[in-house]
């Protein structure tokens, strides 16, 4: 299995990103993604996952309401729309296979590389 991430960039607060995560080697219904990220100097947080077997779906506090997830089973991909992005958005965001529950996501053995978000104030 290999995930692929892309679509990060340098914006402006309150403007938007569209993530992207390109699955090879496995099909969306047969694994959770999510996605995660890493802030300088910060522990790394799960900030969005979703299973399309069952339809679950997570956000993490931080990015409710701004962020949205969301899948191409076709096409294998999964999307992070982030709109209202704020400084503290700033990281490399990774899509990686995990867990899904209503509590968070919990990323697993399979990751793509890094794609970095940085938002300017």
């Amino acid at each position: 299995v290999q995930l692929q991430a892309s679509g990060g960039g340098l914006v402006e607060v309150g403007g938007s990103l569209r993530l992207s995560c390109a699955v090879s080697g496995a099909t969306l219904e047969e694994n959770t993604i999510g996605w995660f990220r890493r802030a300088p100097g910060k522990e790394g947080e799960g900030v969005s996952c979703l299973s399309t077997s069952d339809s679950r779906i997570y956000y993490d506090d931080s990015v409710k309401g701004r962020f949205t997830i969301s899948s191409e089973n076709a096409k294998k991909t999964v999307y992070l729309r982030m709109n209202n992005l704020k400084p503290e958005d700033t990281a490399v965001y990774y899509c990686a296979t995990g867990g899904c529950s209503d509590w968070g996501f919990i990323p697993g053995g399979y990751w793509s590389q890094g794609t970095l978000v940085t938002v300017s104030s």
